[in-house]
C-alpha cells in the first residue's frame, strides 16, 4: 500500500496550522493596539472571540490530523489482506475525539493564554494613570527601567523574549545563541538572570514580550 498521498495530504494539513498560529499572533496584536488606543470595550473583547475561534479550528484541526495518523499506523501494523476503508475510520476517530471537547479545552490553548496575559498587563498600563509607576507591583518589577536590560548583552533589549517558567526577559538573538551553543556542547542552559534557579532553559519556553517591546519602542521614539 502507498501511503505517500496521503503523507502528503498531511503535510498539507499541518501548514494550515501555521495559518492559524500567525492568525492568532495578528488578532493579539490588534487587540493591544485597541487597548493601547483606547477603543471601545466591546472591539477587545470581539478580538478575544475571533481568538477563540482560532482555538476551536486549531483543535479541529489536530484531532482531524491525529485521527489520520492513528488510522494510518494501524493500517501499518496490522497489514490486512483487503484495505479498510481509511476515511470512515479515521472519521470515527475524529468524531471520538470530537465528542470529548469542551469549553475549557479552549482555555487552555497556548496562543490564548498568551493573548490573555499580554492583554491583562497593556490594560494595567494603559487603563491606569497612562504611566510604568501605575502598574500593580508585579507589573512593576518586569518593567522596570533595570529590566530594560539584556542580563547576556548588558545592553538595552530590542526583541524581548519572557521564559514561560522564570519570569525572567533576555533578547531574543541572545539567549537562542547561548541555547544554541550549549546544544551543540551536550549542555543546559542556566538562565542568566542573576540569582535565578532555573537551570534548563529551552527555546520553546520563550514568549514575547509583547508589552515590553511597546514601552522600549516608546521609550526610543521620546
Amino acid at each position: 500500500i502507498s501511503f505517500d498521498a496521503i503523507d502528503s495530504a498531511l503535510s498539507s494539513l499541518k501548514n494550515c496550522q501555521s495559518y492559524i498560529n500567525s492568525g492568532m499572533d495578528v488578532a493579539t496584536q490588534v487587540a493591544l493596539d485597541l487597548v493601547e488606543s483606547f477603543n471601545d470595550e466591546e472591539d477587545v473583547n470581539n478580538m478575544e472571540k475571533v481568538m477563540l475561534e482560532y482555538a476551536t479550528m486549531d483543535r479541529e484541526l489536530n484531532h482531524y490530523i491525529k485521527a489520520f495518523e492513528e488510522t494510518i499506523n494501524q493500517v501499518k501494523r496490522e497489514k490486512p489482506e483487503n484495505l479498510p476503508d481509511l476515511e470512515m475510520l479515521a472519521q470515527e476517530k475524529f468524531l471520538e475525539m470530537e465528542s470529548k471537547n469542551s469549553d475549557s479545552d479552549l482555555q487552555t490553548n497556548e496562543k490564548y493564554m498568551y493573548f490573555k496575559d499580554q492583554l491583562k498587563e497593556m490594560k494595567k498600563q494603559y487603563h491606569g494613570n497612562d504611566t510604568i509607576e501605575q502598574i500593580d507591583e508585579d507589573i512593576a518589577v518586569t518593567r522596570s527601567q533595570t529590566n530594560f536590560i539584556c542580563p547576556i548583552t548588558q545592553m538595552t533589549m530590542k526583541r524581548p523574549v519572557r521564559n514561560k517558567v522564570c519570569g525572567h526577559i533576555y533578547e531574543e538573538e541572545a539567549i537562542l545563541e547561548m541555547i544554541q551553543t550549549q546544544k551543540q556542547k551536550k549542555k543546559q542552559v542556566r538562565c542568566p538572570k542573576m540569582g535565578c534557579s532555573h537551570v534548563d532553559v529551552k527555546g520553546s519556553d520563550l514568549v514575547p514580550d509583547e508589552i515590553l517591546k511597546r514601552v522600549l519602542d516608546s521609550q526610543k521614539k521620546q
